[in-house]
């Protein structure tokens, strides 16, 4: 599973396995975009909407996957997640964070300038899906610290 994200996204992983927590943007221009508005019986523009709705999505080795939406998550909630994030990697030591109840990712250090990653997904109450747990792999730290930097920067 491929995704384009258009708003700020936060791609936790590699292309095998990885967790992304996005906030997409809809294009009223775009023709799926104006299918679906038309069978909602809206504008695009009133479909494509304000783009505060986060998702969080996952794909595990074998190219399993799936995601949801996460009802309620600001943007401040998501980039205070991104921080911690920050200020874990710079501990040097072993770490687990949440995203609220639905993301616990832990970390261990990995070689020189990695980190070893697992995510668990438990998605929210009222999704057919059971939890998940992932293994992303070690991540080389300084990507994934220009990788948040930027995914702050879209939420400014």
């Amino acid at each position: 599973m491929i995704r384009k994200v258009e708003g700020p996204a936060l791609m936790i992983g590699s292309l095998t396995a990885f967790v992304i927590l996005d906030r997409p943007k809809l294009d009223p221009a775009d023709p799926g975009v104006r299918e679906a508005a038309e069978r909602a019986g809206v504008s695009p523009e009133e479909f494509a909407g304000p783009g505060d709705v986060w998702n969080l999505f996952w794909e595990d080795e074998h190219g399993e996957g799936d995601g949801f939406e996460l009802p309620g998550l600001r943007d401040a909630e998501a980039e205070h997640f991104a921080e911690q994030l920050r200020l874990a990697l710079g501990s040097g030591e072993p770490f687990t964070i949440e995203a609220g109840p639905v993301l616990s990712l832990a970390a261990r250090p990995a070689g020189a300038d990695g980190h070893a990653f697992t995510a668990h997904v438990t998605p929210p109450e009222g999704e057919d899906m059971d939890p998940v747990t992932l293994d992303l792999g070690a991540l080389p730290t300084a990507d994934l610290l220009a990788d948040i930097q930027d995914f702050q920067r879209s939420l400014a």
